[in-house]
């Protein structure tokens, strides 16, 4: 699904107008990003949560040359989906 499909989708359903329920979106978008730029994690209720985690650094091997490199720490987003969520998509892939 991408955004434009998304939008149009939430905005019937919640019977407003695209350009409303965009502008919905970029504010959610916005307020998640604000909340992860704190550290602070985004929990949502029987869909799951987000927050930032630091990747440690490592050391890898280019393929082609052999040569090792230090690749540096790095924040990352993770997503951890609600138990709700998995246990919906377990019944979706279990049926078939």
């Amino acid at each position: 699904m991408t955004n434009k499909e998304f939008i149009e989708e939430l905005s019937r359903r919640l019977e407003k107008t695209e350009k409303e329920t965009a502008a919905l979106l970029a504010s959610f978008t916005g307020c998640v990003s604000q909340t992860l730029q704190e550290n602070k994690t985004v929990v949502l209720q029987d869909f799951g949560s987000f927050e930032v985690e630091k990747k440690m650094e490592y050391i890898s091997v280019n393929p082609v040359t052999r040569q090792r490199f230090l690749v540096p720490p790095e924040l990352a987003v993770s997503f951890r989906s609600a138990n709700s969520i998995k246990g919906r998509l377990k019944n979706i892939f279990s049926d078939e």
